[in-house]
């Protein structure tokens, strides 16, 4: 069944608005479609895959367009749709059009620069070039440029994993076990999770493996006292507080009322009574100073350039620059001088981030250490083979989605000696 004609006008009104890059792509697009509410699922579907397939392969698909005729707009839309949608299923293209996408759609990619098939901009690509080497940076690059898994986390405070498993295939849904969340399913489609009821009740959660793993690193353990310092959403506090099996008490810290408003709802599913929301002002709020040398176990996931969610979020290479990525570093190290006065001696902050630069990484973990002579790092393989997850990227937790089929994450696991 072939799009109707107009998808493709659609697509060029959307992709108008997306190469603006004054926002993110996913709140440009929402915003297109609540202003265009006639559109029908299928085409809803068919313009976001084509905008995001623009996004993740932008600059080969931009080299193609420079050849063809008629408006190079209409050229970047039908490239868009049939790199996602398929050539055959495009309704209203003129046989010219056709003859062309197949020619251009057909060229070998491999042959063409680096600088064009990596889809990245230059100061990013040379970054990872310099970081990982050529070898490593090359199918890096190209595994961030495709489309993520759909990974779930078993909430064991309600349910089990082969719980959620015969639900699953009751349901019709493919699915299988990853490699190294023990609770964690990767769906082989994406259905309409919200329906279903385990995801009613509570039993599963949408998060990525790698995000999974964070949780377990940090090690929460029962009738602790813990702080998510950087909550969000909340997705790493309910993986944290499933894992203290519903004891202690578990602080979710964050500086936006909205961000923690979308875990109220997650957190009534989750059947969790131990997560307590905390608004801060700032990392430095004086809500902050009364849990000093007080706390087990903290995490700080900190701002960062999002770098390693690239195949989820594409449209962040293009928005970023590299005076940004300054700014973060400044921000990134100020978080964690605050978040490390609250263990006590013994206690252990995890520093991670969804970043795959140095300089927001490894470089900030250096430097905290020179400032702070109580704190050491505990190897993060150690740490995971407690929890008997075999997964060794050294002293640093370093997760690849080309090696690890995750989004990429690096996480620091420092202890408090006095």
């Amino acid at each position: 069944m072939r799009l109707a004609p107009w998808v493709i006008g659609g697509t060029e009104q959307a992709l108008r608005e997306i190469l603006r890059f004054t926002g993110p792509a996913d709140v440009t697009l929402s915003r297109y479609f609540r202003e265009h509410p006639k559109l029908g699922s299928r085409e809803r579907s068919a313009i976001a895959e084509a905008v995001y397939s623009l996004l993740r392969h932008r600059l080969v698909l931009m080299h193609f367009s420079e050849s063809g005729g008629g408006p190079q707009l209409r050229r970047i839309a039908l490239l868009a749709l049939a790199e996602s949608s398929g050539i055959e299923a495009l309704g209203g293209v003129e046989e010219a059009e056709r003859l062309w996408l197949t020619h251009v759609l057909g060229i070998d990619r491999a042959t063409l620069s680096l600088a064009v098939r990596s889809n990245f901009p230059e100061w990013i690509r040379e970054r990872l070039i310099d970081q990982f080497g050529q070898d490593q940076a090359e199918p890096l690059m190209a595994a961030l440029n495709q489309p993520a898994s759909l990974d779930l986390r078993v909430n064991t405070v309600n349910s089990t994993i082969e719980q959620v498993e015969s639900a699953l295939m009751e349901a019709g849904i493919p699915f299988e076990r990853t490699h190294y969340a023990p609770n964690a399913l990767r769906l082989r489609v994406k259905p309409a999770l919200q329906n279903l009821p385990i995801f009613k009740q509570g039993a599963i959660e949408v998060q990525d493996e790698g995000s999974q793993l964070l949780a377990h690193l940090l090690g929460p353990r029962r009738g602790e006292m813990v702080v998510d310092f950087c909550a969000g959403a909340g997705g790493k506090t309910l993986a944290i507080g499933a894992m203290m099996r519903n004891t202690g008490r578990l602080y979710a810290f964050d500086i936006s009322d909205k961000r923690l408003a979308k875990l109220k709802p997650r957190l009534a599913r989750s059947g969790l009574s131990n997560v307590h929301p905390v608004l801060l002002a700032h990392e430095n709020d004086a809500k902050v100073k009364r849990l000093a040398g007080k706390v087990d176990r903290v995490l700080v996931d900190a701002p960062c350039s999002g770098f390693g969610t690239l195949r989820r979020n594409p449209d962040i290479k293009w928005r970023q620059q590299p005076g940004d990525i300054t700014e973060l570093c400044e921000r990134q190290l100020s978080i964690l001088n605050s978040a490390a006065r609250l263990p006590k001696v013994g206690g252990r902050v995890v520093y991670a981030t969804c970043s795959l630069l140095r300089e927001e990484n490894q470089a900030i973990i250096a430097q905290f250490l020179s400032q702070h002579a109580n704190y050491h790092v505990i190897p993060a393989r150690e740490v995971l083979l407690e929890q008997k997850i075999a997964l060794d990227t050294g002293e640093y937790l370093q997760l690849l989605p080309h090696q690890h089929g995750t989004d990429g994450f690096f996480a620091a696991v420092l202890e408090r000696s006095s």
